[in-house]
């Protein structure tokens, strides 16, 4: 890795030749047993590419991929809203402005595409994402609790459970975020 400034790393599109970069460094930086009913894969990433209005931008540093963020323009049933999903800078370049820059090209991206908000989930011992999206023009809005209940009475209920996506359930209409019934 560099010893490149901010002004080096230039923020672009992802493309194809990115997809490889974004997963590994996607695989090095979440820990999706935090939000178990999400999962880090080829399909995150995938969905956002293949939408039409996706908000899909890499920062490189030449052509290391040394961030990204992945959004697109649908969140659950609002075609209205963008939604900002996934957001990673390799640790060695963070504390650049790098993230912040990813969120603001994301959000143009978002609303040049007739987004009338864009939403993104912060898990809450995540300060530092916080922070980022509290810098950037972002509120709480809600808070969501995750439920579990094991089907082992003597186990514990908060132990992570296996990542699963929220896609099919968003696509079809059972997990809502505005109270309209599927």
């Amino acid at each position: 890795m560099s010893e490149s400034s901010q002004t080096e790393i230039v923020i672009a599109p992802v493309g194809f030749e990115h997809l490889r970069q974004v997963l590994d460094l996607g695989y090095r930086v979440f820990d999706t047993t935090v939000k178990p009913y999400t999962s880090w894969s080829l399909t995150a990433v995938a969905e956002h590419l293949d939408s039409g209005d996706s908000a899909c931008w890499v920062a490189l540093d030449g052509t290391a991929v040394v961030g990204f963020v992945l959004g697109s323009q649908t969140f659950e049933l609002r075609d209205d809203w963008g939604y900002l999903e996934w957001i990673a800078v390799d640790p060695a370049y963070q504390g650049r402005g790098i993230a912040g820059r990813l969120v603001d090209s994301c959000c143009e991206a978002l609303f040049a595409g007739g987004a009338s908000r864009v939403v993104t989930d912060v898990e809450s011992s995540n300060s530092a994402s916080a922070t980022l999206m509290a810098r950037n023009g972002f509120a709480p809005a809600v808070t969501v609790t995750l439920f579990v209940r094991s089907s082992q009475p003597d186990e514990e209920p908060g132990r992570a459970v296996r990542g699963v996506s929220k896609r099919p359930l968003i696509r079809s209409g059972r997990l809502l975020g505005d109270h309209r019934n599927p």
